[in-house]
């Protein structure tokens, strides 16, 4: 069953987010997942929404959390975490 990651969060330092920004698409490509939508200027419709609205799709959860969990998103990981403040989500999708 797929899985996707939901993050909105709002960037309180550009200039040190930047080099996450770069290097994270190298990261979920390799575990196998996809970005369905990253958007920087993500619209309030309900609720305290923040900026930025990122979602991606993995095959799976467990998929997902190998992504997540890897060295290779761990070392920088803290590029978004230090300059941003906001919520990532793990959602399983709905396959037909």
């Amino acid at each position: 069953m797929s899985a996707y990651f939901v993050f909105n969060y709002q960037i309180n330092n550009r200039e040190a987010y930047n080099p996450y920004l770069a290097e994270v698409p190298n990261t979920i490509e390799a575990y196998g997942g996809e970005i369905l939508a990253a958007d920087f200027e993500s619209e309030a419709i309900e609720g305290d929404v923040k900026h930025v609205a990122v979602v991606l799709k993995f095959a799976s959860k467990e998929a997902a959390k190998k992504w997540y969990q890897s060295p290779e998103y761990q070392n920088i990981i803290k590029l978004r975490l230090n300059n941003a403040d906001g919520i990532a989500a793990l959602a399983n999708g709905i396959d037909n």
